[in-house]
């Protein structure tokens, strides 16, 4: 069927669903047609919303007709042409070589062409920002990305700009581009958008920032989309509230092809209506067009651009599309969807219906649309042969970049230790984690503190008669009125949204150093830590990196703290390639580490044991603006002989305890204070087994599968001709952390615990 022809069979359609009631499609076994939503000409958007239109929730949506406007330029008009086919040909093509087993997985943009195109006309790429998800094929080669760079992904190849061979094909990035490396979760990308965004908002507040974060722009915006089905996910919801609250120049492009995977969009959305649900957001411009047409897209697109360029605040635009081929190869939609369902998408194929609509506004003729096709075509080809001819990654490539290849903060540079002059008066480990926030944030104007409490007072008028918060410990008091509010703020009382804008905050060159404000709640942001924060990196190849700290309260022994408020979990984030995790046992340690963390280029998880905060025995003199400590270096914080304990956190001082009380008893007792888990020292646990041969690994987390039995078992793995007893741990008991004192004290290890060890090793 030739373009004109189906231009005429949807003009048909959509006639006949004009001039029938629901009743009569119904008996007819027509779906019922959807409301028109027509396309307004305003040459600029008003500040306010746009009127709801309703959209159906189970039937496809008709284009607006008739078209009362001039058509854009021809030369436009044929260049989005050229690219919704080019779109579509990649896929064509990706699908046959999946055929052929000479690539692993494919996901299409079919049906999506039109209003991507539009988006990718509008914006401007390497300018403004960019977190597209697996459909938006179409957006990326409209920004520059080309044929042979999108088949490089789909092959695998190391030349791939979007991971280097690491991702699957359709999880785009492109840095020259500025299209930030996407990832499978979907969803995800939404709040590092709105963080992204914001490093924007926040540079037009702190001047020196605006040439020291990337490609800052007045009038930039970021982009985002997201399909129908994410808009389920609790960070849609996190994202639209804070980019509404700030008015930070975000395009969220919800791309509703009805479908998520098999679930339809009235099964995941209460009436089946996304926007609908949205539009009461405060000065988000909310517009909806039929996303298969790209004349309509286009001005919905440019309206929602500038509205967000004037700064009035972010745009969603509800577009309407199809998905004329299944969720990815490896689904099939006949097993869930109908034919005449799948035959009326087929209809208001955007490829199709722009094509026969530039033939019949003489645009083009037949002969000249086909000449198109055949050169794309022909351009297609050529790619997959370059692409299918292109090197794989080497195999020795494949632990490179899990962290900075640039920075190294286990290196002698962020080692001052030896050299360290005390001064002033003993503080407390909140006193030093202060002081150092204070004047790394006086030496580098990039670092921004934010989360839950942390600032001194939202509500800035009261500023001068409330004596502030300053977070639930009190360790960021006085920041906020020190550095200004704009470096200093409170978020949402939501974790994702912490780590999630202070990603995009760090992807953009801003040094965030958020809080978590307790380890128990830090699971809401186990997504964007695990699956985005550790990865971005690795799976970028290098191209894109989110530097930042979180610091986190962590651990028991409160006397109250109970089941939620004493946990300390931190196997769960060891165990995560491309996370730094420290923990320090003292006020002088806390200082020298975390300023490394800030200083490094890689993402550190700090975990500030809360029992330790304001402890006398922990107290230390300040060691000077310049002090660092290096991760991965432990101290020997006790000379021993006969047996060694390897610890860190609040075991250091229950262990030192319980050695003096064995020396009473004959033993020599070492103990080693690890002081970063990723990377941990393994040196100084070498040198201390070799000395004592027996050891002990001691620490609060629950006995199995916690952090210590790594320790134990690369022990046993490789000192076993040194061992002269087993490896022992001593360790929290599998269960939680209760609120009654006595269970408390039952559950933790305590100094007793400690000794009793020592001695049974020793008895060995």
């Amino acid at each position: 069927m030739n373009d004109t022809k189906v231009l005429k069979l949807v003009r048909k359609t959509e006639s006949a669903t004009e001039t029938e009631t629901p009743e009569q499609e119904a008996e007819m076994g027509m779906a019922p047609g959807p409301t028109s939503i027509p396309v307004t000409t305003a040459a600029a958007p008003e500040p306010q919303r746009s009127s709801p239109k309703p959209v159906a929730a189970t039937a496809p949506q008709r284009a607006a007709e008739p078209r009362t406007q001039d058509l854009p330029d021809h030369k436009l008009l044929l260049e989005m042409y050229r690219t919704m086919y080019l779109s579509r040909r990649i896929d064509d093509k990706e699908i046959q070589l999946k055929g052929q087993n000479k690539i692993f997985f494919q996901i299409s943009g079919a049906g999506h062409e039109a209003v991507l195109v539009a988006a990718g006309v509008v914006l401007k790429p390497g300018y403004d920002w960019f977190y597209p998800y697996y459909r938006d094929r179409a957006l990326c080669l409209q920004l520059g990305m080309t044929p042979l760079e999108m088949l490089l992904s789909a092959v695998g190849a190391e030349a791939d700009p979007n991971s280097h061979g690491r991702q699957m094909p359709s999880h785009w990035g492109h840095k020259k581009l500025n299209i930030v490396s996407q990832s499978s979760p979907t969803g995800t990308q939404l709040l590092q958008a709105v963080g992204c965004a914001e490093a924007t908002y926040r540079s037009t507040l702190i001047k020196e920032n605006q040439k020291r974060i990337s490609s800052f722009h007045d009038d930039e915006v970021t982009y985002v989309s997201l399909g129908d089905g994410t808009s389920s996910e609790g960070e849609f919801w996190e994202a639209l509230n804070t980019a509404s609250n700030l008015k930070l120049p975000v395009i969220f492009l919800l791309e509703d092809n009805g479908y998520a995977i098999s679930v339809p969009v009235e099964v995941q959305t209460a009436g089946g209506d996304v926007s609908k649900l949205v539009e009461n957001f405060p000065s988000l411009y909310l517009q909806r067009c039929d996303g298969t047409d790209p004349i309509e897209s286009l001005e919905t697109m440019r309206r929602a651009v500038d509205y967000c360029r004037q700064r009035k605040g972010p745009a969603l635009v509800h577009a309407k599309v199809i998905r004329p081929y299944s969720h990815s190869l490896s689904d099939d939609e006949k097993l869930y969807r109908p034919d005449e369902e799948r035959a009326s998408d087929a209809e208001r194929d955007p490829v199709k219906r722009f094509g026969a609509l530039l033939i019949e506004e003489g645009v083009i003729d037949q002969n000249g649309l086909q000449k198109i096709k055949g050169e794309i075509d022909a351009l297609v080809n050529e790619a997959a042969d370059k692409a299918l001819a292109s090197p794989q990654p080497a195999p020795e490539t494949a632990t490179k970049y899990v962290f900075s290849p640039d920075v190294d903060p286990t290196s002698k540079e962020f080692d001052t230790e030896d050299a360290v002059q005390l001064s002033g008066s003993p503080g407390t480990m909140v006193d030093l984690i202060n002081r150092c926030l204070d004047t790394e944030m006086a030496r580098d104007a990039r670092i921004v503190v934010f989360g839950e409490d942390v600032a001194d007072c939202s509500r800035e008028q009261y500023l001068e008669s409330v004596k502030g918060k300053g977070g639930v410990f009190k360790v960021t008091a006085n920041l906020q009125r020190k550095y200004g509010s704009a470096r200093v703020f409170n978020s949402p009382l939501a974790e994702a949204n912490i780590v999630g804008r202070a990603i995009g905050m760090a992807t953009r060159g801003l040094k965030p150093v958020v809080e978590i404000q307790f380890f128990d709640y830090i699971w809401p942001a186990m997504h964007q830590i695990r699956n985005e924060l550790a990865l971005l990196r690795w799976r970028s190849g290098n191209e894109w990196k989110a530097p930042m700290v979180a610091r986190v309260p962590i651990g028991g022994y409160l006397k109250g703290g109970a089941v939620y408020h004493s946990q300390s979990g931190v196997s769960t984030f060891t165990q995560i390639p491309g996370l730094r995790v420290v923990y320090p046992s003292n006020a002088l340690d806390a200082n020298g580490l975390l300023r490394t963390s800030i200083r490094c280029d890689d993402p550190v998880l700090f975990l500030e044991h809360k029992h330790l905060y304001r402890q006398a025995y922990n107290k230390s003199q300040y060691p000077g603006d310049e002090f660092m400590i290096p991760l991965g270096k432990a101290k020997k914080v006790r000379e021993g002989t006969d047996v060694s304990i390897v610890t860190y956190g609040a075991l250091v001082q229950r262990s030192v305890v319980a050695a003096k009380q064995m020396e009473q008893e004959g033993v020599s007792v070492e103990v080693i204070d690890l002081r970063s888990l990723v990377p941990y020292d393994w040196n100084a646990i070498v040198a201390t087994v070799k000395k004592t041969s027996r050891v002990i690994v001691a620490h609060e987390d629950s006995l199995s599968f916690g952090y210590g039995a790594e320790i134990a078992a690369r022990i046993s793995d490789e000192l076993f001709e040194y061992l002269d007893a087993p490896v022992k741990r001593v360790c929290a008991l599998d269960t939680f952390v209760a609120y009654a004192p006595d269970l408390e004290q039952e559950i933790l290890p305590s100094a007793p615990d400690v000794a009793k060890a020592i001695a049974e090793l020793k008895a060995y």
